[in-house]
C-alpha cells in the first residue's frame, strides 16, 4: 500500500485522541494505517523566511510543519486566501478585496511549501492536498520533478464561470487545478461549474470517460460529498454534560422548545437573515412567545478581515434589538454565544434542540446539518431546516429545504418544524440518518483515494496540449 501524504493549510495534532472534527480524525486514521506525512503551515509567524520545518515522528506518520513570515501570512492567508478566494468562491464579489501583492504572496507560499515538501516525498507516494489555500501546490510540485499521483479536494463551493472570471487570476487558478490528477468537489453543482469553465475557457480536450486531457495527462474532476463519523457523534450526543442536562430539564419543565444554529462567524452563513426569520416567526405566531427560543453559537474566525468585524457588529445589534423588544423577565428569545464550544457539548445541545436551523447563503457541504441529524433521538427526533444553497441539500432532501434569502419562507418552515407530528418527524429522520450513514467520513475518504489511485486510461491525443500557464 502506498504511503499517503496529506497537505493542508494547518497540520492536525495527531497526539490528541479527539480532533476538532471527524474529518481530521478520518485522515489521521488513514495516515496511521498506511504511513506517510502530514504537511502544512505550523500556525506560527517568524521574522525571516525559513525552509527548515518542525518534524515529528509519531509511529508511522511524520508531521512536517513550517512557519511563514508575517508578510506571507498577510498576503497569502489573510489576503489572497480569505479576502479574495473565500468571498469569490462563496459568490460574494462585493466583498472581494483584490490586490496584486496578495496573489504574489499566495504563489510565494505555495512555492515554498512545494520546495520543502518535495524533500520528504518518496516515489510511490500518493499526495492529497486540501482546500483553496493550496490550489497552486501541484503546479509547484511538478516543477520539482514530482511525478506522483496528486489529488485535490475543495471543501468550499466552486463558483460558476461567469463569477470566477471576475478574478484577474482566474485562468491561472484553473490552469493550476489542471496540474492535479484528480479534483474533488462537494456537490454536482460545483463539479459542473468547474467543467463548464474548463470547456469554455481552456483548450483541455474532453475524453470519452469524462476526464480532460492536459499535456498528454488525464485529469479527472468529480463530486465526492464529505461526511461525518455518524456513530461517534451519536454516542457523544447521548452523554450530555451536567450543564446541558440541567438546561434541558428546565426547558422541559417550562414547556419550552429550542431552535439551534451552530456556525463560524462568517458572512456566508446567513446569520443575520436567520435571526430576522426567528423574529418573523414570533410575529406570525405570537402564541410562541415565551415558548420557544433560538440558540445561535458562532465562534470567532478570521478576525483580521474587515468583513468579519462588520458581521459581528450586525449580529450583536440584531440580538440586542430583538431581545430588547420581545424578552420577558424569565424568557430571552435569542441566546447568542460568540465563542468556541466543545464538540461534545454541541452534540448534546443538538440532541436537546427540537429544530436544527442550518441556512447558509452558500456553503460547500455544511457538516452541522449532518451532525444535527446524527445527534437526534430516533424515538423523538428534531427537524432539520436546511438552506437550498448548502451542499448538504443535494443529499438531505427530507429536511425542510428553504431559501435563506426569503425571511417569510424560513419563518413558516420553522413553524412547520415546531408543529410537525411525531410520525412525520420519525420518517424524515430515518431517511436522513440512512443517507448520512451511507455517505460518512470513511466512505468519502475511501472513494476519493480509490479514484486517485485508479490507473488512468491512456488519454486521447490533446489538441495542442491544452492551455496550462506557468505559475511564476
Amino acid at each position: 500500500m502506498s504511503r499517503l501524504v496529506i497537505v493542508s493549510n494547518r497540520v492536525a495534532d495527531l497526539r490528541q485522541s479527539q480532533q476538532s472534527g471527524g474529518l481530521a480524525v478520518g485522515l489521521a486514521d488513514a495516515l496511521k494505517e498506511r504511513g506517510g506525512v502530514w504537511f502544512g503551515w505550523s500556525g506560527e509567524t517568524v521574522d525571516k523566511p525559513t525552509e527548515e520545518p518542525v518534524v515529528e515522528q509519531l509511529g508511522k506518520v511524520e508531521t512536517v510543519s513550517l512557519p511563514v513570515t508575517q508578510r506571507d501570512f498577510s498576503d497569502y492567508y489573510v489576503g489572497y486566501a480569505n479576502s479574495v478566494l473565500w468571498p469569490l468562491f462563496h459568490y460574494r464579489l462585493d466583498l472581494v478585496d483584490y490586490r496584486p501583492a496578495y496573489f504574489k504572496g499566495y504563489l510565494r507560499v505555495n512555492r515554498l511549501f512545494a520546495k520543502v515538501l518535495s524533500r520528504f516525498l518518496e516515489p510511490g507516494d500518493v499526495i492529497w492536498a486540501h482546500d483553496y489555500h493550496l490550489i497552486p501546490l501541484a503546479a509547484q510540485l511538478r516543477k520539482h520533478g514530482c511525478r506522483q499521483r496528486i489529488g485535490f479536494f475543495l471543501h468550499i463551493p466552486f463558483p460558476p464561470p461567469e463569477l470566477l472570471a471576475a478574478s484577474p487570476n482566474h485562468a491561472e487558478l484553473v490552469d493550476a487545478l489542471l496540474q492535479y490528477d484528480l479534483i474533488g468537489f462537494q456537490t454536482q453543482t460545483d463539479a459542473n461549474n468547474f467543467r463548464r469553465y474548463v470547456e469554455q475557457h481552456t483548450d483541455a480536450a474532453p475524453a470519452p470517460d469524462g476526464s480532460f486531457v492536459v499535456d498528454g495527462r488525464s485529469v479527472r474532476a468529480d463530486r465526492f460529498p464529505i461526511g461525518i463519523d455518524v456513530e461517534a457523534f451519536r454516542k457523544m450526543a447521548e452523554t450530555p454534560q451536567e450543564d446541558v442536562r440541567i438546561d434541558t430539564m428546565r426547558r422541559h419543565i417550562l414547556g419550552r422548545r429550542q431552535i439551534i444554529g451552530v456556525d463560524r462567524l462568517d458572512y456566508s452563513k446567513g446569520l443575520p437573515e436567520r435571526m430576522k426569520a426567528f423574529a418573523r416567526l414570533l410575529a406570525l405566531k405570537p402564541e410562541l412567545e415565551g415558548k420557544v427560543s433560538f440558540l445561535q453559537i458562532a465562534p470567532p474566525t478570521r478576525e483580521d478581515v474587515t468583513a468579519y468585524a462588520q458581521i459581528r457588529e450586525e449580529l450583536e445589534h440584531l440580538t440586542g434589538s430583538i431581545n430588547g423588544r420581545l424578552a420577558d423577565f424569565n424568557w430571552t428569545p435569542i441566546r447568542y454565544i460568540h465563542r468556541s464550544v466543545p464538540r461534545e457539548t454541541l452534540a448534546a445541545l443538538f440532541r436537546a434542540s427540537q429544530v436544527g436551523f442550518v441556512t447558509p447563503l452558500r456553503d460547500g457541504m455544511n457538516l452541522v446539518a449532518k451532525e444535527y441529524v446524527a445527534a437526534q433521538d430516533p424515538e423523538d427526533p428534531g427537524v432539520l431546516v436546511l438552506s437550498q444553497f448548502a451542499g448538504a441539500a443535494e443529499e438531505m432532501r427530507e429536511a425542510l429545504i428553504v431559501n435563506p434569502y426569503d425571511t417569510d419562507e424560513m419563518a413558516r418552515s420553522l413553524a412547520q418544524a415546531l408543529e410537525m407530528p411525531l410520525a412525520e418527524r420519525q420518517e424524515r429522520h430515518r431517511a436522513l440518518l440512512a443517507s448520512i450513514s451511507r455517505q460518512d467520513a470513511q466512505a468519502w475518504m475511501r472513494s476519493f483515494l480509490a479514484e486517485l489511485e485508479r490507473p488512468a486510461v491512456a488519454p486521447l491525443p490533446s489538441n495542442g496540449g491544452g492551455r496550462v500557464a506557468a505559475m511564476r
